[in-house]
C-alpha cells in the first residue's frame, strides 16, 4: 500500500477529519486531494522532486501531502517554528524548487511559493485537466524527508518510504487496537513523525475519525476531548502533566487510552495519571529515523518506566562500543532493525554509513532489555554524566526529583567540575503555590541517590524551556547555565 491511498480506506459517508466543529467525510477527503493533485501537477510538481510543505495543522495539510505523494514527488514537512535562515537552509540542502505554504516566507525568487489561501478556495470551479497516473511508485519508493531536529549540529534529512510509513501505521494500529470506531486526537505538529504516523496515518488505515487541533492550549483541547469524544489521545510527557493538573475523569469519559511518546515519561506521572484518572496511559518509543514508532507498551501489559516491547516486525538489540549484543539486564545502546528503518539520510552517505550499520539503525540511546523484551531507556548516550569516572545518567535523578511533592518539570545536565569533571545541575519548575527550597530538595535527595550523582546545583525556572514538538531541551538548558550561571 502506497501512503496516499490511506484516504481511500474509509466509507465515503464516514467522517474522516474534525476541525473547527466542521465534519469532513473520506469521500471529502478523496475529493479535495484529487483537486489539489491536479492543481500540483499543473504548476510543474512531478515524481521524484522535492516538495516543501510549510502549514500548521490542518485539513490543508493532509491533502497537500497526499496529492504530492500521489503524483510521486517527495514531501518535505518544515518545521513551522524555524526561523527564516533554519528554514533557508533545509530548502537549499534538500534541493526544493517549489514550497506549498500557508504563509509567504523568505525565500529566493529560484523557489516558487504556492500558496495554499490563494489557490485552495477556488480549486472546486477551476475545472483543470486530470493529472495523469503515476504508474512507478512503489512502496519503496522515496515518500518524505523529514529534517531532525539538530540538536548536535545541522539537521539532517531522513529518507522514508512509503513501505517505512505504512508498516509503522500497521504495527502501532496492532498494539493499541485502533478500528474504525475510534477518534484519535491530532495535536502534535503534523509535520513531526509522532504525529504524522500515528496520529494521522494509523487511524486512516483503520478507517476510523480524527480530531485535529492546530495549537495546544491545554484547557481548550480538554474541552475537544470532551465535546468530540476522542477516544486516543497521542502526546509527549509535558501535555499529560496539562492533563493531570487541568482534567477531571470527567472531561476523559471517552477516552480509553493515552499515549505518551517524544520524550522520557516520569515514572511518578504515570503513577499520578492513572492515580487521577483512572485511564491507560502507555509509553512508547521511536525516532524520525524509525518512521518513528520503534517500541510501544501493550494495554493490558504495561511496565512502568518502560517504553515497552518492540512493535511487531521490528528487532530491538542492546551493544556495547564494539556493537557486541549484551545480556538482560545490561546497559548498552539500542539499536534497531525492521521496516520502519530509513533509507537513509538526504546526501548524507557517511552519516547514513555511521547511523545505520548491516541493517541496524543506532539510536544514540543507552538502554537495557529485561527477560520478558521490555526495553528501558536509560538516557542519551550523548547526555551521560560522567562524575569522578562514574557514570550518572540523568534520567536516574530526574525520576527521583519527580517524585518531590512541590516540582512540576525537572531536567538534569552535566556542568564542568574542577576536581570530578563533570557535575549534576538540576533544573526545576515549581508546581502552582509551591515555594522552591533547595536545601529542602537536596534533603529529600540526598538518601535516595548515591552521593556522586547528588546535583551540585539546583536551579528554579518558571518553566523548563522546549522545543517546538514539547520535549525539554538539554541544548538550551546547557546554553541557559553558560550564559547565566556558570561562574569564570
Amino acid at each position: 500500500m502506497l501512503v496516499h491511498e490511506l484516504k481511500d480506506q474509509g466509507h465515503r459517508d464516514d467522517i474522516a477529519l474534525v476541525f473547527r466543529e466542521q465534519h469532513i467525510t473520506y469521500g471529502d477527503v478523496q475529493d479535495r486531494v484529487a483537486m489539489f493533485r491536479d492543481y500540483f501537477y499543473q504548476q510543474g510538481i512531478r515524481p521524484k522532486q522535492n516538495v516543501g510543505l510549510f502549514c500548521r495543522n490542518s485539513p490543508d495539510f493532509v491533502y497537500c501531502y497526499f496529492a504530492l505523494t500521489s503524483l510521486g514527488a517527495v514531501v518535505v514537512p518544515i518545521n513551522i517554528n524555524l526561523a527564516a535562515p533554519e528554514i533557508a537552509y533545509i530548502v537549499k540542502d534538500a534541493g526544493i524548487i517549489r514550497m506549498v505554504t500557508s504563509q509567504p516566507l523568505e525565500l529566493g525568487d529560484e523557489v516558487t511559493q504556492l500558496l495554499i489561501a490563494e489557490f485552495g478556495p477556488g480549486l472546486a470551479k477551476a475545472d483543470l485537466p486530470a493529472a495523469p497516473d503515476i504508474d512507478d511508485i512503489a512502496e519503496e519508493s522515496e515518500c518524505v524527508i523529514i529534517y531532525t531536529s539538530g540538536t548536535t549540529g545541522f539537521p539532517k534529512g531522513a529518507v522514508l518510504t512509503h513501505r517505512n510509513l505504512i508498516s509503522n501505521a500497521e504495527a502501532t494500529n496492532q498494539i493499541l487496537l485502533v478500528s474504525k470506531e475510534d477518534n484519535m486526537l491530532s495535536v502534535l505538529p503534523m509535520f513531526h513523525a509522532f504525529a504524522w504516523t500515528v496520529t494521522i496515518l494509523a487511524p486512516l488505515l483503520a478507517g476510523a475519525k480524527i480530531t485535529i487541533v492546530e495549537v495546544f492550549f491545554p484547557k481548550d483541547v480538554i474541552a475537544t476531548i470532551k465535546r468530540q469524544s476522542v477516544s486516543v489521545v497521542c502526546g509527549v510527557p509535558s501535555m499529560h502533566n496539562f492533563y493531570l493538573a487541568l482534567g477531571t475523569t470527567e472531561d476523559f469519559s471517552s477516552v480509553r487510552v493515552f499515549v505518551s511518546g517524544g520524550a522520557p515519561l516520569p515514572v511518578e506521572v504515570l503513577n499520578q495519571f492513572q492515580q487521577k484518572l483512572g485511564v491507560a496511559l502507555v509509553e512508547g518509543y521511536g525516532l524520525s529515523e524509525a518512521s518513528p514508532v520503534c517500541a510501544l507498551n501493550p494495554l493490558n501489559r504495561s511496565k512502568a518506566g518502560s517504553i515497552g516491547p518492540a512493535i511487531p516486525g521490528v528487532e530491538l538489540l542492546i551493544v556495547d562500543e564494539k556493537h557486541n549484543v549484551l545480556p538482560a539486564g545490561e546497559v548498552g545502546e539500542l539499536i534497531v532493525q525492521g521496516p520502519n528503518v530509513m533509507k537513509g539520510y538526504y546526501n548524507m552517505p557517511r552519516a547514513t554509513a555511521r547511523a545505520v550499520v548491516d541493517g541496524w539503525l543506532h539510536t544514540g540511546d543507552m538502554a537495557y532489555i529485561d527477560e520478558e523484551g521490555y526495553v528501558f531507556i536509560v538516557d542519551r548516550l550523548k547526555d551521560v554524566v560522567i562524575v569522578g569516572g562514574l557514570n550518572v545518567y540523568p534520567r536516574e535523578v530526574e525520576e527521583v526529583l519527580y517524585q518531590y511533592p512541590g516540582i512540576s518539570e525537572a531536567s538534569v545536565i552535566g556542568i564542568p567540575d574542577k576536581m570530578r569533571g563533570e557535575a549534576i545541575c538540576a533544573f526545576v519548575a515549581m508546581k502552582d503555590g509551591q515555594t522552591f527550597d533547595r536545601r529542602a530538595i537536596l534533603s529529600f535527595l540526598n538518601p535516595r541517590l548515591a552521593n556522586y550523582k547528588l546535583p551540585r546545583e539546583v536551579i528554579a525556572l518558571e518553566s523548563i524551556p522546549k522545543n517546538s514538538t514539547g520535549k525539554i531541551s538539554k541544548n538550551d538548558l546547557r546554553t541557559l547555565y553558560a550564559e547565566r550561571y556558570q561562574k569564570a
